[in-house]
């Protein structure tokens, strides 16, 4: 009775954290080690890894691992349908393999991933309204048997969190997406000031288009100043002295 509680609390704690993580405004890579944050409480693993599908390449890319995996985040990549973690991205159902992980005809082994050397292995869809979101694989160095309620805890957490983790990755390429515009903005802004310079010391030195852009590029690399910088010095200085031509004797 006193196990049964204690679980029943546990249970409940999880689903107040779920519930506040789902209501924060946290970012991707925030909410990715929450999700590995939840999946180790839920199921002491001996390891996790969380992969987030790239729509734009139809493949699933590792994010995030609680085991230090640096040169693998972002680079370790499978396509939908490739092993059982492809499989899992292509059905959006739960595998739950108790023993000999390895031997699933759906395996792909990947050497740089200690992980796949485990005994057991669940692999549970991140999903959002039906959308794949991502995958979380959670390992145990030794046979396990994975309760019904260890399972329903975790597509709990890939149902939730995929919600949680498709707005911050719709927020997350917003930012690309503004950052684009404005470096695009830069880019023209800066295309416009070094064409008028150019077009000043052409005026004043007679030179071809191609000479005033090379000494705007040398003298910007001699200087060691922005290219922007330079021609816009070069546009004060003729305004400059155009004022002081412009200004009529007393």
């Amino acid at each position: 009775m006193v196990a049964e509680m204690e679980t029943d609390t546990s249970q409940v704690d999880l689903l107040h954290r779920v519930s506040s993580i789902v209501a924060s405004e946290l970012n991707m890579d925030e909410m990715l080690g929450e999700v590995l944050g939840l999946t180790v409480q839920v199921t002491s693993c001996d390891a996790c890894l969380v992969y987030i599908f790239e729509p734009e390449t139809g493949e699933i890319v590792l994010r995030a691992s609680q085991l230090p995996h640096a040169s693998e985040l972002g680079v370790l990549r499978m396509k939908v349908g490739e092993g059982v973690t492809g499989w899992v991205a292509e059905h959006k159902s739960v595998v739950a393999l108790s023993s000999k992980a390895s031997q699933d005809e759906r395996f792909k082994r990947f050497p740089v991933l200690i992980e796949d050397t485990y005994e057991a292995f669940v692999s549970v869809p991140l999903t959002s309204g039906g959308e794949l979101i991502g995958i979380i694989n959670v390992h145990h160095r030794k046979s396990r048997k994975h309760s019904p309620d260890e399972l329903s805890l975790l597509a709990f957490i890939g149902e939730q969190m995929g919600g949680a983790m498709s707005r911050a990755k719709l927020e997350e390429e917003n930012a690309r997406l503004q950052e684009e515009t404005a470096e695009l903005k830069r880019e023209l802004e800066t295309r416009k000031v070094v064409e008028r310079a150019k077009g000043i010391l052409q005026r004043n030195h007679g030179l071809t288009e191609e000479e005033a852009y090379l000494r705007l590029r040398n003298e910007s690399r001699r200087m060691r100043r922005p290219m922007k910088d330079l021609a816009e010095a070069i546009i004060l200085a003729e305004e400059l002295n155009r004022k002081r031509f412009d200004v009529a004797p007393e």
